[in-house]
């Protein structure tokens, strides 16, 4: 168990604001459950309620819980860190690997191969996702960005809620959208008729999904996009590609049962990312270039 300890002198400021201003890594929400888990003391005394106000310059104590385990075990998995700070990990996923343990994928995944990588990022966030802020469907490759830290990670977080994240996305269809470039504003639910899937449904029963798309490349019976996600829905680029009858390469989901190309997986990869970084504010943009396998499609249909 660690202390942490620092004389308060913001009279009539509420207790969990001051401990949140005096240690950033600490959102209001946090500094509530440490008060209520009796683990702030005022002036020696446990403090009252997360609302207390000071009354008079106070010494504040507040013991901070060993973190609990989270169950997912470190693995040392191969990574390509495209880059690295102190704040955040950048990370080039391959096709294939599962970002988070979930049923059927207790080990092997992201998750196991960043804590094997850094193992104090156990903790950082969500306790069974430690580090995430986003992620990429299994068959999709490219680009996820990790937090190292609890401030990193709200800072992130709030960048991907504000929409400040620019997520770029290349996409091979079969056939081709209706104009060159486009916007798509449509809500996303789960299908009525099998719930492991997602489908565009009524505003009222899903949550309104925004995408943009150029095209960069035309073939006789395929088209390259680039895609651009205003929001992070589940499948959101697979599913509204299929409503626009241009549904994703290699994708038996949304599209075609039998890929129209020998594919293995979708083509799908998220190859820009430009953010703020939490540390200097610096605004960076980060690239992957197509993976081996969605390069070769590209060069066959160009052949």
């Amino acid at each position: 168990m660690r202390t942490l300890a620092f004389t308060a002198t913001q009279i009539g400021e509420r207790l969990d604001k001051v401990i949140a201003a005096a240690f950033p890594q600490f959102s209001r929400s946090q500094a509530q459950r440490l008060i209520a888990d009796g683990c702030v003391d005022v002036d020696g005394r446990p403090a009252l309620k997360p609302g207390q106000k000071l009354d008079r310059p106070a010494e504040v104590r507040i013991r901070l819980p060993d973190p609990a385990p989270t169950g997912t075990p470190a693995e040392a998995l191969p990574l390509a860190i495209v880059y690295e700070d102190a704040d955040l990990l950048v990370i080039d996923k391959p096709a294939g690997l599962v970002v988070h343990p979930a049923a059927g994928h207790a080990a092997g995944t992201l998750v196991n191969a960043v804590l094997g990588y850094d193992p104090d990022l156990e903790g950082v966030g969500d306790e069974q996702r430690p580090g995430i802020v986003h992620r990429l469907d299994r068959d999709t490759s490219g680009l996820i960005v990790v937090a190292r830290n609890d401030r990193a990670h709200r800072h992130l977080q709030r960048q991907f809620h504000d929409r400040l994240v620019d997520k770029r996305y290349l996409a091979l269809v079969d056939g081709a959208p209706p104009t060159a470039t486009g916007r798509i504003e449509a809500a996303l639910g789960r299908d009525p008729t099998d719930r492991k899937r997602m489908a565009v449904v009524p505003n009222d029963r899903g949550r309104m999904a925004v995408t943009e798309y150029a095209v960069l490349e035309r073939f006789p019976a395929h088209t390259l996009l680039e895609c651009r996600l205003l929001t992070g829905r589940t499948h959101q680029i697979r599913v509204h590609l299929a409503y626009l009858r241009c549904p994703i390469v290699g994708d038996t989901v949304y599209g075609r049962r039998r890929p129209s190309l020998p594919l293995e997986r979708h083509f799908l990869h998220a190859a820009r990312l430009t953010l703020a970084l939490p540390g200097s504010g610096e605004r960076r943009t980060f690239t992957a270039p197509l993976p081996r396998d969605l390069e070769q499609a590209l060069e066959n249909l160009r052949g």
